[in-house]
């Protein structure tokens, strides 16, 4: 494969540059993630969502649990695809949604794991964001 004027000058093909590999990686990561939890929301195969839901998201929203996590799923889906299309947004959008999770967990007074883990993922989300920002500039 040539090389462009542009990839020549400064010495490495665009592939190689590592800020636009991680922009992929958690790009793709955070787009097919949220669709395919999502969808499970639907299916409950990996796991029965309703066991993270805090009682007081019932008191509060008088739905029953799986109703709760069909909307659940439908908002998760909705964030990947924004992912997707607009990663500055949907990174944001993924973040926040992320500290929900978190905060249910931690009213729920269990799956601190399950917590921590989604700490991270917020991080890289917020890293993603970022990343768009640097890219759109």
């Amino acid at each position: 494969m040539k090389a462009t004027v542009a990839e020549r000058s400064n010495g490495r093909s665009q592939a190689a540059e590592p800020d636009r590999q991680a922009f992929v990686l958690l790009r793709t990561v955070f787009t097919v993630a949220p669709i395919l939890f999502g969808l499970d929301k639907f299916t409950n195969i990996l796991a029965d969502w309703t066991v993270y839901l805090a009682p007081v998201a019932t008191s509060l929203v008088p739905l029953p649990a799986q109703t709760i996590m069909y909307v659940v799923g439908v908002v998760e889906i909705i964030a990947g695809i924004l992912v997707a299309v607009r990663p500055r947004i949907g990174s944001l959008i993924v973040a926040v949604w992320l500290l929900g999770i978190i905060v249910n967990l931690l009213i729920l007074g269990s799956f601190y794991d399950v917590a921590l883990r989604d700490f991270g993922l917020l991080v890289g989300a917020l890293a993603l964001n970022r990343l768009a920002m640097a890219r759109s500039h």
